[in-house]
């Protein structure tokens, strides 16, 4: 029964939220209060309700980013873009209003940074990378006036903070059309060559949800094209040096010698993408999907399309937010629909058909015929630790969105609905974590 409560206390918390200057917050049209009465939870938490503030003026606002890298990663230059566009957009000086942090480490420096633009006096901060989190929500903790906001974080809400907040847009829609980019060509090989297997690898850091969701939306949009697909995810650590890419090369190489045809990937690296183009360049049949870079410079063979974030909508909402003394919401994600999601513009390498395929999907997205987590489109093995729920046939009858403690079990909020599981509504970042069939983890 606790477990309800809490669904049904977080799902209140972000039909607040949702009203915040009229955009969709995470909780939006999701009865999270029908999850089973079998399994229990920790104490519940206690949600502190969201008020309004005062107006601040623009020439009073002063906006600080904390970036885990620089514009040479992918990742980095699409926040640095983004805030800037969103200032830019509200009429704001950037030149005088805005700081930006770069190559801040997920530690004690991250903490560090927070402080000196608090005393510079910022009155919203944004960090970047889920590893300054913790640093954030302790800044939250000492300076209660000024507003934090970790992208792609999720303690926000059961932090119980008002003024610390968490964003993440809808990226596992444009995971899902580049899947859909990809399903085309790996249709197009097979039609060259009947025999060719179906055989997709992907690289990606640890399976954690934000991989897993990602890379499951991706198999998925490809699946739409070829159902026999099957996809090997080669994992190469959560820490690894971000300067030193050899990891990600050395893992693609891997699965290019198994026989992958499509390689898709979590992070920003080029690395995948060089090693992709150099097999392609030698005279195997192989291409790559990227993220958050378009990869057409480095692999004009092999590239095919990147999942794209645009986070300047989310940074604006937030922004506008503050200035209009509206509620700022406790957790916010938007999809294609607002305009938040995208993927690059399509390499030369992409079948034909492909652009009507991409835009017949991002139309399903839009209105709601294409669900990216569809039950009937995939089926998991029966559940170890009864955090999901399926039938006989493997097919997924309900699970609890989201790991309230960090243990990655999903805990608690019915996530399933209607026949799909729904993402980003329980809060703002992915809790998609199930292993589905025909997706493989090598060690």
């Amino acid at each position: 029964m606790r477990k309800k409560l809490l669904a049904v206390i977080m799902t209140a918390v972000m039909a607040v939220s949702l009203a915040a200057c009229g955009g969709n917050s995470a909780g939006t049209g999701t009865d999270a209060s029908n999850g089973s009465d079998t399994t229990d939870s920790s104490a519940a938490v206690e949600y502190v309700p969201l008020e309004p503030g005062a107006p601040v003026a623009k020439t009073d606002m002063k906006i600080g980013l904390i970036c885990a890298g620089n514009e040479e990663n992918g990742y980095d230059a699409s926040h640095i873009e983004g805030l800037t566009k969103a200032c830019e957009d509200l009429s704001l000086d950037t030149g005088a209003q805005l700081i930006i942090k770069k190559d801040i480490p997920e530690d004690e420096s991250c903490y560090n940074a927070v402080q000196e633009l608090v005393k510079e006096g910022c009155g919203i901060i944004f960090s970047d990378s889920y590893g300054h989190q913790n640093y954030m929500q302790t800044a939250a903790v000492e300076s209660p006036d000024v507003v934090f906001v970790a992208c792609t974080g999720d303690t926000a809400a059961a932090s119980g903070l008002t003024n610390f907040k968490n964003i993440f847009p809808h990226e596992f829609e444009a995971r899902y059309v580049s899947g859909v980019a990809a399903g085309m060509k790996l249709a197009a090989l097979m039609e060259e060559d009947p025999s060719l297997d179906p055989y997709v690898g992907y690289v990606g850091s640890f399976p954690y949800a934000e991989v897993v969701s990602g890379m499951t939306a991706f198999f998925l949009g490809i699946r739409s094209v070829v159902p026999e697909a099957h996809m090997d995810v080669e994992y190469i650590g959560y820490e690894h040096d971000l300067a030193d890419k050899t990891a990600d090369a050395n893992a693609a190489n891997s699965l290019i010698s198994n026989g992958c045809v499509i390689i898709g990937q979590y992070d920003d690296s080029t690395e995948v993408a060089s090693a992709v183009e150099a097999a392609n360049q030698s005279g195997q049949k192989v291409y790559c999907v990227g993220y958050d870079k378009d990869l057409r410079d480095v692999a004009p063979n092999a590239a095919l399309t990147s999942s794209m974030n645009n986070w300047s909508v989310l940074y604006e909402n937030m922004l506008s937010c503050m200035i209009e003394g509206e509620v700022i919401p406790v957790d916010y994600s938007v999809g294609v629909d607002q305009n938040a999601v995208m993927i690059s513009e399509l390499g030369a390498a992409c079948a034909e058909g492909t652009q009507e395929a991409v835009d017949a999907a991002w139309a399903g997205i839009k209105d709601g015929t294409l669900q990216v987590f569809d039950t009937t489109t995939f089926t998991c093995q029966a559940s170890d630790d009864d955090s999901y729920v399926v039938d006989d046939n493997g097919t997924l009858l309900s699970a609890y969105g989201l790991d309230a403690d960090g243990d990655l079990i999903n805990d608690y909020g019915e996530a399933v609905i209607d026949g799909a599981f729904v993402e980003s509504e329980l809060r703002s970042a992915p809790y998609f974590s199930l292993s589905i069939d025909g997706i493989t983890s090598l060690a």
